[in-house]
């Protein structure tokens, strides 16, 4: 990564599409943030908890103050969940690995919220406090 450290303004961080599978990527993520001390959010309607941490069917239903929105969902699904994190008042859009929309991207810089796209957040992560 070629920009400073975003990892030192983040506490707060909603994971769209985490999945209660062990062998998925968003698994391991989010255990990874979670075991971290990141404060995460599982946001997946087809999930009751993560870690006995109540899951939210969608940004909106969260009532705290989101850092980060960490999507792990197909690009051509993530427009909505960037607009959505717009109306919340999120201040970053993650796209992981094999995520990408530019349409999505350009109306969250426009709403000014940083992008990042196509990076895994938690090898993002690992290299940063490697450092």
């Amino acid at each position: 990564m070629n920009y400073a450290n975003p990892f030192n303004q983040i506490k707060t961080i909603a994971i769209v599409g985490i999945s209660d599978k062990s062998d998925r990527p968003s698994y391991k993520v989010g255990k990874y943030l979670m075991d971290c001390g990141f404060k995460i959010f599982p946001v997946n309607p087809n999930i009751d908890n993560f870690f006995g941490i109540k899951a939210y069917k969608t940004l909106s239903e969260i009532k705290e103050l989101i850092d980060v929105v960490d999507i792990f969902r197909k690009s051509e699904f993530t427009e909505p969940i960037v607009e959505e994190a717009i109306i919340v008042g999120a201040k970053m859009i993650w796209m992981q690995e094999g995520v990408s929309n530019e349409k999505a991207a350009s109306k969250a810089r426009t709403a000014g919220l940083t992008v990042i796209m196509n990076m895994c957040m938690m090898k993002e992560h690992k290299k940063i406090i490697k450092d």
